[in-house]
């Protein structure tokens, strides 16, 4: 049986793969299950100072598997309430006070998205709640919630406007437009755009260079940022109307309907 996510450790990096390529990295919820143990092995590994995280061509992350919630209902792809607290950094003496949210456990150690394909919707939010992202020329990024029929509830709302600003963060909502790689670098979504074939040697390069500082030093500044541009009550306002959509107005129905036609616009999008 083929792995959904695959780990490979070399130098103080792991990089994390998704692996469900027929399905353009579809979220399944044992996909999310198994990315969710993956990402606490790499954390809890002293060997590894640096994660990557990307996905087998050609996608990313198409987002949630809508084949699956037509069928089974949304549900809960990863925990949204308080979870532990996040362990310390390495001779820090404390825990962060920040809980559980968005689709990864708890990390002190960077993590850096390495966007090889199109990131939509919970596609995007993944790469939102990386540190930083490189894309490759053939990335996309689109937000179809309204389209689809879900609402956000990974940070989306909190995330998206931080990176690049409400206004346009508004229209990729309100449009479900995608974004090309070269906008999103002039919108400020990515740190850098490389050509494909480089994507991971970019990437595994700019995570060596953390390798090689003090984890102890590189974990309190990470620490740090999240301390500083933290809106925890925009986190909990996201949430909730998450939670309420999914028990008021979610409908299984719509989502099937739907699905082939956000697909064929997506390719249609990503094509020109």
């Amino acid at each position: 049986m083929t792995d959904v996510v695959l780990l490979e450790t070399s130098d103080g990096v792991a990089i994390v793969t998704l692996n469900r390529p027929a399905a353009r990295n579809a979220l399944s919820k044992e996909l999310v299950r198994r990315l969710t143990d993956v990402l606490t092995e790499a954390e809890t590994r002293p060997d590894i100072a640096a994660i990557i995280i990307t996905g087998t061509d050609p996608a990313f992350c198409a987002g949630v598997d809508l084949r699956e919630i037509a069928a089974q209902g949304l549900g809960r792809l990863a925990p949204l309430d308080d979870g532990p607290e996040a362990p310390a950094s390495p001779g820090s003496g404390a825990a962060t006070a920040r809980t559980r949210r968005g689709p990864f456990p708890t990390l002190t150690k960077p993590l850096i998205g390495a966007i090889n394909g199109a990131a939509v919707t919970g596609g995007l939010e993944l790469a939102l709640n990386c540190d930083f992202l490189v894309a490759s020329e053939r990335a996309t990024f689109g937000d179809t919630h309204a389209r689809v029929g879900v609402m956000p509830g990974w940070g989306l709302t909190v995330l998206l406007p931080q990176a690049i600003g409400v206004r346009r963060a508004r229209e990729m909502s309100f449009t479900g437009n995608f974004l090309s790689a070269d906008d999103a670098l002039a919108w400020g979504l990515v740190n850098h755009v490389v050509a494909h074939d480089d994507l991971l040697p970019f990437t595994r390069r700019l995570a060596g260079d953390i390798v090689g500082i003090s984890p102890t030093a590189v974990q309190r500044m990470r620490r740090t940022y999240d301390e500083v541009t933290d809106d925890d009550d925009g986190w909990q306002a996201e949430q909730r109307v998450s939670l309420d959509w999914q028990r008021t107005m979610f409908d299984r129905e719509h989502v099937a309907r739907q699905r082939a036609s956000i697909i064929d616009r997506g390719r249609t999008q990503q094509a020109g």
